[in-house]
């Protein structure tokens, strides 16, 4: 579905004024026009959501469900229409904001026309009509590229999270006449990619075997971006403390430690307790900067001198560390849980050494007013149910239900 703004309105109005003749008076639009845009509405869910007999009025259940998700979808961009321009409520189209946000995200008119699959003039013109009923700007050319203002930004980020909730809706709409839309996108990190994803994946895949899953990896910052805006539905990993943004709740589902490793006939391997100094002659592979996990290291390196830190590879892909490890005598600083399965193998071995302060929750990281759809919460359900198995098999204490921001 991708229902026109116009006609989620009259849809809400249908729904607030009790009919459609005095919806059309609220719209200001004649009743016919208001019934047409009910009846194109009601095509594209492919199900009623009024009722349209004589001793039934009101929404149907699917009305109803579909009312509540419309509701808050437009009230997120409504705030951000009525800051930039109070006219904008009326005005804005679905068109020109997917424009604004092609524009925003690519930050060129060609780009953005050709991800769009429209004429560059197309996409320009949308953008053009709504600085015209803005009044201002939205967009300041810098080089090459077209920077976009605040207001964009803002804009552009409601518009997007505003869609979103109408993907949701049509997926609840499907779910109600026994069918399937929509996909899950989950943002993973490191541990969860390796150890929980691919059982949460099987199990859901067991409950739902057609839903389409995306598994997004990249740095922190990025994937709590694409959460924020819509473009990610729950973000899975490390969690950070303090929480990162007020605009996300966290949500634990078990605590890992982190392991130092090296290869089997590593020179430190058997060592009693290796010293800070021994340590630091050989190189190692870290996660990035900016991780818990690099940060754990660095605390636990800082008593050494600079001239005496060890040489350092950078990485967050345990394939590559388990590669080097393998050929070198690099050390390795990962989960427990991620180097559980080298080293019950014996191809990777644990160092006698324990990070201090290193024990961490892992777990589920969500926009605070989500609200998650029958797929979507079974997804979290086998997350928790995964996470509280992890937690018993590995010994490790479960974290908390939840920490709010």
């Amino acid at each position: 579905m991708t229902p026109s703004l116009r006609h989620l309105r009259v849809f809400l109005a249908v729904l607030d004024q009790g009919t459609i003749t005095a919806a059309a008076r609220a719209c200001n639009i004649s009743q016919p026009a208001a019934s047409q845009a009910l009846a194109r509405l009601e095509s594209e869910a492919g199900v009623a959501l009024i009722h349209h007999g004589r001793e039934a009025a009101g929404p149907t259940e699917a009305g109803r469900a579909y009312g509540l998700r419309v509701r808050r979808a437009l009230g997120r961009l409504d705030a951000a229409l009525t800051t930039l321009a109070p006219r904008l409520v009326l005005t804005a189209t679905r068109a020109q904001l997917t424009a604004l946000i092609a524009v925003r995200d690519a930050e060129n008119f060609t780009l953005a026309a050709q991800r769009l699959g429209l004429s560059q003039p197309t996409v320009h013109r949308a953008v053009t009509q709504l600085e015209s009923e803005a009044g201002r700007p939205l967009f300041h050319r810098a080089g090459k590229r077209m920077q976009p203002a605040r207001a964009a930004q803002a804009l552009a980020d409601a518009a997007r999270l505003c869609f979103r909730e109408l993907e949701q809706a049509a997926a609840e709409l499907a779910e109600l006449s026994g069918r399937e839309a929509g996909r899950i996108v989950i943002g993973a990190m490191p541990l969860s990619r390796s150890i929980v994803l691919p059982r949460v994946i099987a199990e859901f895949r067991r409950l739902r075997p057609t839903m389409p899953v995306a598994v997004l990896d990249g740095p922190y910052d990025d994937l709590l971006a694409g959460l924020r805006r819509g473009e990610i539905d729950l973000l899975i990993g490390a969690l950070r403390d303090p929480a990162p943004v007020a605009d996300v709740v966290q949500q634990a589902l078990f605590t890992d430690d982190l392991v130092l490793v090296a290869r089997p006939g590593h020179p430190l391997v058997g060592h009693a307790v290796p010293d800070l100094a021994a340590l630091a002659r050989h190189p190692w592979v870290l996660p990035p900067e900016g991780t818990p996990s690099r940060a754990h290291f660095e605390r636990f390196m800082a008593p050494l001198p600079a001239g005496a830190r060890p040489a350092i590879i950078e990485s967050s892909s345990p394939i590559l560390m388990r590669e080097l490890l393998g050929m070198t005598d690099h050390i390795g600083c990962i989960s427990r849980l991620q180097a559980g399965a080298e080293i019950a193998l014996g191809a990777l071995k644990p160092l006698a050494v324990r990070l201090p302060g290193s024990m961490r929750p892992i777990g589920i990281t969500l926009r605070q007013d989500w609200l998650p759809t029958a797929a979507q919460d079974q997804v979290v359900a086998i997350l928790r149910q995964v996470g509280q198995g992890l937690g018993q098999a590995a010994g490790l204490a479960t974290g908390p239900s939840a920490t709010a921001t």
